[in-house]
């Protein structure tokens, strides 16, 4: 304390604002919020890290921080709140969120289900009747399942794993509650990796002895300064950027228009050229889709054989180069692995990767890679490739150099704060006899393969029985990957308890759903800045509960007293009690860091949210900067310490689909396969622009993408040409997986040969009993593949596919992807 700013503020100054702390606690809480933001900023001026509302009631998304106008108890209107640099128009959507016409009213059962008990005609999941019953036996009948499938089967027969990108706040997070509950009641089956980065935060683990993929990167101050050369390779930052992990600070889209302004050369490389990438004025280079590492072993090659390699880095900061340059040059196989090789596998003219080789090695230069290069198979070889090309050019460390995989997510790079951090909920601790948990991306293969043994990542996993599943914050029928074999696998389940504010696909698809809050019907609080940990923003209740919908962490509670489990749940505190145990805890925090914070209530009351100081000393901030500088002292948490070009913890796993030493390994799907002569479209599957992943496609937003009312396909003209499509026609997609119906987008923005079809559109198959049946929202998953990424990481391929396509013709089908299914008005 002797050195913190608190401690130099006047002993008689604090003493004062305390008083006058105390008297503003007698203010009637009926005045207006703005009255008491106004009454509290006044009485405390030694709060300077508050910043008041503006107008109306402050909540938070993962697309920003808002305040909410609110009439009559509806929400009309939202305005960003001043501290945001740039503001995500998604925040428009929330009174739309709240006053949805697809929203689950009241806790549904499926009739078969009810009538005839678990395991009841479970291929009729998505087209049974649903029945209405009170929340009393509703969680009586989640309560018994959940009890008697622990004493006859154990935990491992239950998976409450619910992966997905919940609502915001650090209370109601429902992934938590959920494990918590289960933790307190036995255990169960729970999930390794997630969706986003699964390949590539096993295979970092082992190369660069962290995940990477969600460590800080080199702050925004520091590339802007020193970068001379951006290149973007797979990824589209002004989209990804405008939500986060929790709420955004929005800080990398400041830096990206940095760049920008003081004219920054940027290289994309990718199949599409993206509106981002044209904001930045970038070179465009599009290689043909899943060739990211045969392109970048041309490039390296060039490095090596016109010597402009940095040998000196590569001796003293990595292992096993030798093997690389023997396996660039061909010793093995007998194919060195030149420009004009590389080139001939993906599309890139051998003379634009020697000259980008001359020119990475001659500037200073940052690769910005996305994750969609590791969303495939054979996915941890594009990431080990490129911090391999990125140790060759000898740059990481130094200013404005090396290699960043979390720019375009969540502002990395945003500088770091000093204050308090907001810790969330627990889910406490796991029995001794909790199962192991299987890789994320496996759920559908573990659902159907009971007794099965895979490898994974130099073990083995064994697919416990799955009798119980339990989704809460999360949507399967999304995120995961060949959606008629989905479909199949999830007949395999007894009981499948869906918690959700609104009836996706996946709600439809289960046996019982119980209705849930959106964030902004209850309290919580949330930090802002995923890397900054800048804000603390407030998430007040700012319209009452729709319908008989109850907060996550009620309906958690509610089961758990009916387990018998209630007080280790609770601990004794209610909703705005555990808010204040996680703001006490914060505050403390931030006092040590000598900024001071007023009491719980006072906060609570003043509607204003907090802003932490960024230290001078954060903003010039150098990823690897002391390894570089002592890398005994500083080691990597790899085996040798070192960057691990060749990783013999790998090599000794003997994976054929993933060795020791990175290279080009064809995917089972590519242009260069077999299957490419019955369907020669490559697939590539965006992040949407006016959505978060499926979350807000039954908004009005949907006008803005949607071409005749489905998701967009970019075609390239040739592409088009061929098969007789203009812009705005009905499209089927399609190969042997399935089917979906989508509208064309005729444009010269993405390479011949490639086809792009953002993630999230809501399923909605034309047939319900029909496998394979057209989905007529045009959901892409219908057409991609399921099987790991290597055995070593086991993620998902969730970003290619072979596939055809041709003009629809005949009547359209009618949208009913945010149709309330019969029965559940």
């Amino acid at each position: 304390m002797k050195n913190s700013a608190f401690s130099a503020l006047s002993r008689r100054r604090f003493l004062q604002a305390g008083s006058a702390l105390l008297a503003a606690s007698t203010l009637d809480l009926l005045y207006a919020k703005s009255a008491i933001a106004q009454a509290v900023s006044q009485a405390m001026p030694l709060f300077s890290a508050l910043r008041p509302a503006r107008r109306g009631i402050l909540t938070a998304a993962h697309w920003g921080a808002f305040e909410a106008i609110v009439e009559q108890g509806r929400m009309v209107a939202v305005q960003p709140v001043a501290d945001d640099p740039a503001p995500n128009e998604l925040i428009e959507m929330a009174p739309w969120q709240v006053h949805a016409a697809n929203r689950i009213r009241y806790p549904m059962v499926r009739k078969s289900w009810l009538e005839n008990g678990p395991g009841s005609r479970t291929e009729l999941r998505g087209r049974d009747e649903w029945i209405r019953v009170s929340w009393d036996d509703a969680i009586k009948l989640v309560s018994q399942q959940i009890a008697r499938l622990q004493a006859d089967f154990g935990p491992a027969s239950i998976y409450a794993g619910s992966y997905g990108w919940k609502s915001t706040g650090m209370l109601h997070n429902c992934r938590a509650l959920l494990g918590r509950l289960m933790n307190l009641t036995g255990g169960y089956l729970s999930y390794s990796g997630d969706y986003s980065t699964g390949a590539a935060q096993v295979i970092m683990s082992h190369v660069m002895g962290s995940m990477e993929v969600y460590e800080q990167q080199t702050t925004w101050p520091d590339v802007i300064a020193h970068t001379e050369l951006v290149i973007l390779w797979g990824c589209n930052p002004h989209t990804t950027l405008k939500n986060s992990w929790n709420v955004p600070d929005h800080v990398g889209l400041a830096g990206f228009a940095a760049l920008a302004e003081k004219g920054t050369r940027v290289i994309t490389i990718d199949p599409v050229c993206n509106p981002g990438a044209k904001a930045l004025k970038a070179e465009w280079i599009a290689p043909k889709a899943y060739t990211d590492a045969a392109m970048i072993l041309g490039i390296a090659h060039t490095l090596l054989t016109e010597k402009l390699h940095d040998e000196a880095f590569l001796k003293r900061y990595t292992t096993g180069f030798d093997k690389f340059r023997d396996y660039l040059l061909g010793k093995d196989d007998g194919t060195a692995k030149t420009a004009d090789w590389a080139s001939a596998v993906c599309g890139v003219e051998a003379e634009t990767l020697r000259k980008l080789a001359r020119d990475m090695a001659g500037q200073r230069t940052m690769i910005m890679a996305g994750w969609g290069l590791q969303r495939q198979h054979h996915g941890e070889q594009p990431h080990w490739l490129l911090v391999t090309l990125a140790a060759m050019i000898g740059q990481i460390g130094l200013p404005g150099g090396g290699f960043g995989f979390s720019y375009h997510y969540s502002s990395g790079g945003s500088p770091a704060a000093r204050g308090g951090i907001l810790s969330g909920i627990s889910a406490g601790e796991a029995p001794a006899n909790a199962p192991q948990p299987i890789p994320v991306a496996r759920i559908a293969e573990c659902l159907a393969n009971p007794g099965k043994t895979i490898a994974f990542n130099g073990r083995e996993i064994t697919y416990p029985d799955v009798k119980m599943v339990y989704v809460a914050g999360g949507n399967p029928f999304h995120h995961h990957q060949d959606t008629n074999n989905l479909l199949k696998a999830w007949q395999h389940p007894e009981t499948i308890v869906v918690q959700e504010p609104y009836w996706t696909a996946t709600a439809k698809h289960a046996d019982i759903v119980l209705p849930c809050t959106t964030s902004y019907e209850r309290n919580d609080m949330d930090m802002g800045g995923d890397y900054s940990q800048r804000y603390v923003f407030p998430m007040h209740q700012c319209v009452a509960p729709q319908h008989e919908a109850r907060n996550d962490y009620d309906i958690f509670l509610a089961i758990a007293t009916r387990l018998g489990v209630a007080q280790g749940f609770s601990e004794g505190r209610d909703e705005m009690l555990w808010l204040k145990s996680l703001y006490d805890n914060m505050k403390l925090q931030a006092r040590h860091a000598g900024i001071p914070l007023p009491p719980f209530d006072k906060f609570w009351q003043s509607n204003n949210y907090i802003r932490f100081p960024v230290p001078p000393e954060n903003r010039d901030w150098v990823r690897f900067a002391d390894f570089r500088a002592d890398p005994l002292l500083n080691s990597l948490g790899t085996p040798s310490g070192k960057i691990e070009i060749f990783s013999q913890h790998v090599a000794k796993m003997h994976y054929q689909d993933c060795p020791g030493l990175p290279g080009w390994l064809p995917p089972v799907e590519w242009h260069g396969s077999e299957i490419a002569k019955k369907y020669p479209l490559s697939l590539n599957t965006a992040h949407p622009v006016n959505r978060l992943h499926s979350q807000l496609d039954n908004t009005p937003l949907r006008k803005k993408y949607a071409v005749s009312d489905r998701e967009a396909i970019l075609i390239n003209s040739r592409d088009a040409e061929a098969r007789g499509i203009r812009s705005g026609d009905l499209v089927r997609a399609f190969n042997d997986r399935g089917q979906i119906l989508v509208g064309a987008v005729v444009t010269e923005d993405i390479r011949p040969g490639v086809v792009r079809i953002s993630e999230g559109a809501w399923y909605d198959p034309s047939d319900p009993a029909q496998p394979g049946t057209l989905c007529k929202n045009g959901n892409v998953n219908c057409l991609t593949f399921d099987i790991g990424s290597s055995q070593l990481a086991q993620g998902n391929c969730g970003h290619m596919a072979q596939l055809d396509i041709e003009r629809y013709r005949g009547e359209a089908p009618a949208n009913s992807a945010h149709a309330v299914p019969p029965g559940a008005a």
